[in-house]
């Protein structure tokens, strides 16, 4: 029998930073869908499930192939495939559930999805770029 090697407990700060992330990502896929229903004066509470599901759902598919938890804040390495695989798989789940997915509403959940998803990876960047010039 071989040893492996011990396992070490995660870093807290690590754990922490993957969890806001995933977060900050699921609540703005529900923003989004806020939006959405905003803009077509649907009653926004009353069915914001049914929107925001199957892109939440594939929000976590997203998370999981990408292993988004190993680098959350990465703009390529972890935004453009979370954000892609949200759009498909949302897109897809909501064909098969019965939801309408005209192509104007998928170019504007690509857009806005990854101005949200992408968006805010690349903002949390560029504010650490500028702390760090500054700190120098």
């Amino acid at each position: 029998m071989t040893e492996s090697a011990p396992r070490t407990a995660p870093d807290p700060r690590a754990v922490r930073r993957g969890v806001t992330s995933f977060a900050i990502d699921a609540a703005l896929v529900v923003v989004f869908a806020a939006i959405g229903r905003a803009s077509h004066t649907e009653a926004i509470l009353a069915g914001l499930w049914i929107t925001s599901w199957p892109f939440l759902l594939a929000l976590v598919v997203g998370w999981t192939l990408s292993l988004a938890w190993r680098s959350p804040l990465a703009v390529l390495r972890t935004g453009l495939p979370v954000w892609a695989i949200t759009v498909a798989g949302g897109m897809l789940l909501r064909a098969v559930s019965g939801q309408g997915v005209q192509v104007a509403f998928v170019v504007v959940a690509a857009s806005v999805l990854l101005l949200f998803l992408v968006g805010w990876r690349g903002l949390v960047v560029l504010l650490r770029r500028r702390r760090r010039r500054i700190d120098e």
